[in-house]
């Protein structure tokens, strides 16, 4: 099926505009100030569409609390480092560390799902993440910020960590409850610091950290749906589709062009991400 590809792939798509208009913001407004409001709006959401529309109207009680009390944190984790990596790095550096996601994704997958990762698969997987390797060592071997990297590396451990128990939740009916965990921890755990840090936003950038809470909200509830679809095994290759996606939003909206690094590892990544999904596709 490519109902499960396409709806990561979208996911993805909303995730790099969501780190692209975080990135014009990270230089004015502390990480805990732009999360709070990102969650905040996406409880009013929630409720909003359940009050009017009556959906998504399935009960917010649950039997998993443990995963989604996981799964909360490792968002709010993603959220807030990837907020910090984005203010010190050019989105493509940043998504050059995410490319390690899927590499992270079958290990975990096959550790704690018991789910069966062909060898192939992950034969290609350190493949792409020595493509990964080749686009980023002429940055660090040029000094490039270590917090940022430090960030974008721990940001990406909480999105594969988030992307495994979406798996392990598969079962859990309606989407309600994956939005309404992670956006009240979200809320509960930023909202001292916010009040304390605040920066006073202009009507535009009221309207920019606002939207930071409908593009996070629809990444989230796609991301959710393709791992009802597929497999981490099947849709991590997937998620390279970041690399275009983050040179193309640095170039036109940050003016940054990518390197012949970058493009090279790029091309090792995309072949990586076709063989590893073919590898998977047969053993299915």
């Amino acid at each position: 099926m490519v109902r499960g590809p396409l709806l990561l792939m979208a996911g993805i798509g909303l995730f790099g505009l969501l780190d692209a208009n975080s990135k014009m913001l990270a230089g004015d407004f502390p990480a805990a100030q732009a999360i709070f409001l990102r969650h905040a709006v996406l409880l009013a959401l929630l409720f909003g569409l359940r009050g009017a529309f009556g959906w998504p109207g399935e009960p917010l009680a649950t039997q998993h609390r443990g995963l989604h009390a996981l799964r909360a944190v490792s968002m709010l984790t993603a959220g807030l480092t990837f907020y910090v990596a984005v203010r010190y790095l050019t989105l493509a550096d940043a998504y050059l560390i995410f490319f390690t996601a899927p590499f992270m994704t079958l290990v975990l997958a096959g550790v704690f799902l018991k789910e069966r990762v062909p060898r192939a698969a992950w034969l290609w997987s350190g493949v792409g993440f020595g493509g990964v390797m080749i686009a980023l060592a002429p940055q660090l071997g040029e000094g490039g910020s270590l917090l940022g990297f430090a960030c974008a590396l721990l940001g990406t451990v909480a999105y594969a960590v988030n992307i495994t128990i979406n798996r392990g939740l598969r079962d859990e009916p309606g989407i309600g409850r994956l939005v309404f965990y992670p956006a009240l921890f979200g809320v509960l755990a930023t909202g001292p610091f916010t009040f304390q840090l605040w920066v006073q936003p202009s009507a535009v950038e009221w309207a920019q950290l606002l939207l930071n809470g409908v593009l996070a909200g629809g990444a989230t509830i796609l991301l959710a749906l393709a791992f009802r679809h597929g497999t981490p095994a099947r849709l991590a290759p997937f998620e390279f589709i970041a690399l275009p996606l983050s040179v193309t939003l640095d170039l036109v909206f940050f003016g940054n062009r990518p390197g012949i690094e970058v493009l090279l590892g790029g091309l090792v990544v995309v072949l990586a991400c076709v063989m590893s999904e073919r590898a998977v596709r047969r053993r299915h």
